[in-house]
């Protein structure tokens, strides 16, 4: 294995924690998915052909999320109880907001508007590591931002109609 390579994947662990925690929304399960990331990584250094390993490791850590999430689909669903009589104001509530609002987008937007906003990744990049075209990328950002602004308004997200 070569230092070079061991020390790049290396400077992008806080990157990838970043986004694993905001796709996951649990520390624990992102942490995990971190670490099954940095193996396969790892352990397929021979499979990395060049190019953006940044782009290369976020589509490892998406995909093992995905079969994360398809494993979990097959099991009974638990509910978790928060506490929303809680009086927050300020930046506490506004971040609440924004989780809130994270929390209810379908998980291809989240990622997308996480791999965009928060990781700074060009559309090109995240339609590469999503495996979809790249107009597909562009509408699941403008479905995840009216989402959000829409939740944080106060406002029911719209349903579209279907004729």
């Amino acid at each position: 294995m070569s230092n070079d390579f061991r020390h790049s994947v290396e400077t992008m662990i806080p990157a990838l924690r970043r986004y694993a925690r905001a796709l996951a929304r649990d520390s624990d399960i992102a942490d995990d998915l971190v670490q099954d990331t940095l193996v396969r990584a790892l352990r397929s250094e021979k499979l990395f052909l060049g190019g953006d390993l940044r782009a290369w490791l976020y589509t490892i850590l998406t995909n093992l999320n995905r079969n994360r999430r398809r494993s979990l689909a097959r099991q009974p669903a638990m509910m978790e109880l928060h506490d929303t009589t809680a009086d927050a104001s300020g930046t506490e509530a506004e971040g609440r907001d924004i989780s809130r609002a994270l929390a209810t987008l379908a998980e291809d937007q989240r990622a997308v508007l996480l791999l965009v906003v928060l990781e700074g990744l060009s559309y090109r990049d995240v339609a590469d590591i999503q495996g979809v075209p790249i107009g597909t990328v562009m509408s699941r950002l403008a479905r995840a931002r009216a989402h959000v602004r829409a939740v944080i308004e106060g406002e029911r997200p719209a349903l579209r109609r279907v004729k």
